[in-house]
């Protein structure tokens, strides 16, 4: 949960007159969610950013589910996914529930053509490759490899990377993403014990303003249909909002990690929360410090959640083959652990290169007819002795 902000020229009281300097008003506009009981910003602009003139279509970026019902523990080769100049035609879903999306993308150019907006999710964005800009209407963010994006749904986007060679790992949620509770405090302070707090959330820095008319077209996502819609105005023409929605980037290597004398559960590594999954991040450290401790995952059973495991770089000290770009889900119910030898490997080991992004769901995951063009159909037999 990022901590109030404000940016550019707001008058002082909200719902009161805010003139230009041609004596007509700024429009006024809440940004809220929840039913006025969530997270808000008040935001003012050149134009009503209610002008749409017309709506030409739809089409449809609903997942095709090729196992709905899935036990089986699966790799995905994800830099086979082949690299897409358009940046919603690069995105491929992956695994799919009623609550989050798990997608890979390789866009190529930046999105000159169009805004897009989704409305039905928020978007947390982890930046494998690339660099660039995202520009928002509340504002515009650098972001780099191991950049985590935030971006709540119903922010208007665009994306201008420095070249072609980008891989994006994106978590699209219906349900709105927090920092975990148990690191705030009653205030919403992050606290003392948090691995990271707020000088490492990088709220947004600049605002493009527009005051210009003509025909805007807008991506806009809804019910997992993709309407293009044309805006009368520019819908970056912001000149200042205040509150605590907004698009946000955290970096995976501000992350500090918290370790032990034996090995520490999952959960210490816990970045992002909704009330529907979790995301952890794993990252550099030291390994654990017992004179006997074993290093290496002991073997669980996720009884009440499917795992996924996004490998960006590093020694994957309980894989074998694995590689960056790599999924692995592992389903609830089956159990799973180190990989053959892993055990014995680790022992004696003091720190570890990791890089992983985890998602846990409290749902199952249906596998998607894009993550089976790039599946290992033989990983679930990957623990067998051989």
């Amino acid at each position: 949960m990022p901590f109030y902000h404000k940016l550019g020229k707001i008058p002082h009281k909200r719902h009161t007159v805010f003139k230009k300097p041609d004596g007509s008003l700024y429009s006024e506009q809440l940004f809220g969610t929840i039913g006025f009981d969530g997270m808000s910003s008040n935001s003012y602009h050149e134009h009503r950013p209610t002008q749409v003139k017309e709506i030409r279509g739809s089409y449809s970026v609903k997942p095709k589910v090729a196992t709905a019902n899935n036990i089986k523990s699966y790799r995905f080769r994800g830099f086979q996914v082949i690299p897409h100049p358009d940046y919603l035609e690069s995105r491929k879903v992956m695994l799919t529930n009623s609550d989050v999306d798990i997608i890979l993308a390789s866009p190529q150019q930046s999105t000159d053509d169009y805004f897009y907006k989704n409305t039905d999710a928020d978007e947390l964005i982890f930046i494998h490759k690339g660099s660039g800009k995202l520009r928002t209407h509340l504002g515009n963010l650098d972001f780099k490899y191991g950049d985590y994006l935030l971006i709540p749904r119903g922010v208007i986007y665009k994306f201008d990377f420095d070249d072609e060679n980008n891989r994006l790992f994106i978590v699209e949620s219906r349900r709105p993403i927090y920092t975990p509770k148990r690191y705030r405090n009653y205030f919403g302070q992050l606290l003392e014990h948090s691995p990271f707090c707020e000088r490492d959330l990088r709220q947004p820095y600049e605002l493009e303003t527009n005051d210009e008319k003509g025909d805007f077209l807008i991506k806009v996502k809804k019910q997992g249909e993709i309407f293009d819609m044309i805006y009368a105005t520019h819908p970056f023409d912001v000149v200042g909002y205040d509150g605590y929605n907004y698009p946000y980037a955290f970096s995976i290597h501000d992350f500090e990690p918290i370790t032990g004398r034996i090995h520490q559960p999952p959960p210490v590594h816990q970045t992002f929360e909704t009330d529907a999954f979790v995301v952890c991040s794993f990252c550099p450290r030291k390994y654990d410090y017992h004179p006997e401790s074993i290093p290496a995952p002991y073997n669980h059973s996720n009884i009440d959640s499917d795992e996924v495991l996004y490998y960006v770089d590093g020694d994957f000290m309980s894989r074998n083959d694995i590689e960056a770009g790599h999924i692995s889900l592992h389903p609830a119910g089956i159990p799973h652990g180190p990989h053959p030898g892993a055990v014995e490997r680790s022992i004696g080991q003091t720190e570890t290169e990791e890089l992983a992004v985890m998602v846990d769901t409290f749902k199952p995951l249906m596998v998607t007819e894009e993550a089976m063009k790039i599946a290992d159909d033989t990983y679930h037999k990957s623990w067998l002795d051989h």
